[in-house]
Order: C-alpha cells, then structure tokens, then sequence
C-alpha cells in the first residue's frame, strides 16, 4: 500500500473518447501537495506519510503546527492528512512535491471528502418523511415529524430516532472511481463521475482497497523530482487517456445473433410446413370445384 494525494475539488465538466461518446469528469487539482512529515514504528508505532496541500497565512497556524512546518522546511499548509503505508519503502522524503502521474488513467480510486452541508432540515427533507394530511385536522403543523416516542413505558426517546436536524456535511468515501487522465503539467487529475463534497473543498486521493493496483503505477509515488521517470504521454486535448477508453458493442453480442438466427430459421420452417398442410387441402378444393362444374 503506497501513500495517496490531497486534492481540492474544482468542478465537473467532460471529456471525449475517440468515438465521439463523452464521459462526465470532476477536475481534482493538486496545489502544493507537499511531504511535511512520516511516522515511523521505532517513534510513534506505525508508519505513515504526512501531507499538506494549500497555502496558508503564519499567523493563522498555531504554534505547534508552525514548528512542525519549520522544521520540514515547507510553507504552511491549508489541509494536512495522514495516510497510512505498509513498508518502510513507501515513505517519501519530507519536502518532496507530488504530481498527478501518482496515478494512471484507467486506475481505480477511492475519494474521501465531506458531503455538502444543507443547513438544519426537517424530518420531511432529511429522512423523506410523508409529514402529516394536508388539509383536516391539522393545525399549522403539517411538515412536522409526529410523535417521537411511546408512553410512560419506556418515558423517553430511544437514540438515533430520525427527527429534524443537521443535514450533510458528513465525511464520506465514495469507493472505485476511475482515473481517466492526468496532466502533471498544470496538476489536474479527471476522475470518472462525481466525488463528495462542493467546490473547493479537499478530497483525500487513494488507491482503491476493493481492486487490486494496476501494475505500472509509480511506487512510493510520483515526485517532481522523478518526473521524467513517472511522466505519462499527454491525450490530446479534450479527450482522455487509452487507458481509460471503455469499448461498448453498439450491435447483438455472438450469442445473441446466434439466437435470433435459430428463431429466425424455426419460424421459417413453420411456414413451410404450414404451407404443405395447406396445399393438399387447396387441391382437394379444386377437385370439388371441378365436379360441380361437370354436374352442372
């Protein structure tokens, strides 16, 4: 298991596959993903690499963080996390800047973010609740949740009762996502579909725990030092990478044409034989025919 990557979150758009077919993206953008710190079993009893993405101003950091910063060398961070790795191998130096080419088109991906915050929401809104009759018998209540509990048995509200509340704003992870393309160049990784949380906000990037890791991926990680050792060749623009092209047949599968060929050539029997029931049966009209035509 290798480190994974801080990224904000700027907004949807598409891109195109050779075949004209589009594929809706979120745009994730690395700004100052930057090495600040690792933890080690002999210190701390684990290993694990710690990242921060973001500028942000000194006098807003606390003193211990600033400390920490100084001493790695970097300029304070917006956003820090902490991403677990299996091997003394997968620590990165600290100070060392991440790129995009951290992952390849076609890899799946998991993304960590919090959700959008709605606010205080009513039982209607937050737990799809019917509310109460819109018309008789109802006093100025009728989007209220209705009684929360029993009666002096069990006397209280059991925890966890759906009721009116805090809605969004959860930390959520939203599993197997794919890379479709990377641009070190200006920092961006376009991943496939829609990761939680809105604009500007940070998502943590890894790789997915429930596929296995495409061989080829840069292991600890892409750096901009490796650069040219982890640079991927660019698509061209508004397309994305081969790696990531999926091929959908447009006409019947094999099995399918095989299928209709054997209806096809069932129903052509049964008109044949239909056809020889019936030609006996015309013959024997035309001989009646013709004897009333010799009676007559």
């Amino acid at each position: 298991m290798r480190t994974g990557v801080i990224a904000k979150k700027m907004g949807m758009m598409r891109l195109f596959q050779a075949d004209g077919r589009h594929v809706p993206v979120t745009v994730l953008a690395l700004e100052g993903c930057q090495v600040v710190g690792t933890r080690t079993t002999e210190r701390d009893g684990y290993l694990a690499v710690r990242l921060g993405a973001g500028d942000r101003k000194a006098k807003n950091v606390n003193k211990p963080q600033r400390e920490e910063f100084a001493k790695a060398s970097v300029e304070p961070k917006m956003r820090v996390a902490e991403f677990r790795v299996d091997s003394e191998e997968g620590l990165l130096p600290i100070g060392a800047r991440m790129t995009a080419d951290h992952f390849i088109a076609g890899q799946m991906v998991d993304i960590t973010g919090h959700t959008q915050g709605k606010g205080f929401a009513g039982a209607m809104k937050r737990w799809n609740f019917g509310g109460l009759r819109a018309s008789h018998g109802v006093s100025i209540s009728h989007r209220s949740h209705g009684s929360t509990g029993q009666r002096q048995d069990p006397g209280k509200v059991f925890k966890g009762k759906k009721m009116a509340g805090h809605m969004g704003d959860r930390q959520r992870t939203q599993q197997n996502l794919q890379v479709v393309r990377t641009d070190a160049s200006r920092g961006l990784i376009f991943v496939k579909g829609s990761v939680p949380g809105a604009k500007n906000g940070w998502l943590l990037i890894r790789d997915a725990v429930k596929v296995p890791t495409p061989e080829g991926v840069p292991f600890p990680g892409a750096l901009r030092r490796n650069a040219d050792e982890t640079a991927t060749e660019d698509a061209p623009a508004g397309m994305i990478e081969e790696g990531a092209v999926v091929e959908t047949a447009t006409g019947p599968s094999a099995a399918e044409e095989a299928a209709m060929l054997k209806e096809s050539d069932a129903a052509a029997a049964a008109e044949d034989n239909s056809a020889a029931e019936d030609k006996p049966a015309e013959e024997a009209k035309a001989d009646d025919a013709a004897k009333d035509e010799k009676e007559g």
